[in-house]
């Protein structure tokens, strides 16, 4: 099968597409046959080597993966059935998705929605489920369209960008932070009602801000996240979700013991399936098709080295699907 495979040895850190034997599968009761994975900021870490992600070598990056069971020891699944996986360390610490076959757990996959192509599926990925899981905590602590304006920080992402199409959908008004003004349009065609540039928030501010936002869904972190937490509404609700602006938060606890701000962590790599289940039930129901393809920019496998330093420096629009058969 053709792989992205990254080698750490003493001729250094490397990746490159290969031809590999499948019987170098990893450990697993079900084989998958993979149509389609993506590139998401942690995938792009591991193939340019920019942060630590990768914990063991040789290793096969893709943290998200869609397509056909082809082999299966588990009751739960069948030859022919179609399936997504999303996180659980794959792409990390067990081989991933940028491949032509994917051994895995069974209890890694859930099956493909049947409002969803594979490839539909994979446009949403990791960040689109993620954002989900976003919306569904904001609304969880009580945060309705009639409290008041929504966040969305790192808003040309994928993350982002997924986040304000539900949000929109759902009748909230969205504010997108973005440090690329010439997404504004595309911002907008999504479904926010005001773009602001980043650096309104980017740089360090005071611990306690004009009230202004009743949630925020914030995928970026460092100086972003605490000036959202400072400038949330009372009892306004913020969820972090990302780092790409760094993993620090240099904020205090003012906005929380002063003005009952809650700060909802979102970890969608070990979600328990049945919450997974369910943001994927909402993403079926209430995600645009045509939204996707406007999100959408396909690339083939080969391509994915070059994309992944494109979206490190942040001159990526939407979702990247690779096409892992070409």
């Amino acid at each position: 099968m053709r792989a992205l495979l990254i080698e750490k040895d003493d001729q250094g850190y490397r990746a490159a597409v290969q031809n590999v034997d499948e019987a170098n599968l990893p450990a697993g009761d079900v084989t998958v046959e993979v149509a389609y994975s993506t590139i998401n900021y942690k995938d792009a870490l591991a193939i340019t080597g920019k942060g630590p992600v990768v914990r063991q070598f040789p290793m096969v990056p893709g943290i998200d993966l869609a397509g056909r069971v082809t082999q299966s020891d588990s009751p739960d699944f069948k030859p022919g059935d179609e399936v997504i996986l999303n996180g659980f360390g794959v792409g990390e610490l067990h081989w991933g998705g940028l491949a032509g076959k994917a051994r895995v757990k069974s209890e890694w996959l859930i099956p493909l929605p049947k409002a969803f192509s594979a490839r539909q599926a994979m446009v949403i990925g990791t960040a689109g489920y993620t954002a989900m899981l976003c919306v569904m905590a904001l609304e969880q602590h009580g945060v309705t369209p009639e409290r008041g304006e929504v966040l969305v920080t790192g808003a040309a992402g994928g993350v982002g960008s997924v986040a304000i199409a539900l949000l929109a959908k759902r009748g909230f008004t969205v504010v997108a932070s973005s440090g690329r003004s010439e997404e504004a349009e595309y911002l907008r065609t999504l479904g926010a009602a005001e773009v602001l540039d980043r650096s309104i928030l980017s740089e360090p501010g005071k611990p306690l801000q004009k009230e202004r936002w009743a949630g925020v869904v914030d995928a970026v972190g460092s100086h972003t996240l605490a000036n959202a937490c400072a400038s949330t509404r009372y009892g306004g609700v913020v969820t972090a979700c990302g780092l790409a602006q760094g993993m620090d938060f240099p904020a205090t606890v003012a906005p929380f013991i002063l003005r009952g701000v809650t700060l909802a962590g979102i970890d969608s790599v070990y979600c328990p399936r049945e919450k997974r289940l369910q943001a994927w039930d909402l993403l079926a129901r209430e995600l645009d098709p045509k939204l996707l393809e406007l999100v959408a920019r396909e690339i083939s496998l080969e391509e994915a080295m070059a994309v992944s330093g494109e979206l490190l420096q942040g001159k990526v629009r939407g979702r990247i699907v690779v096409d892992v058969t070409r």
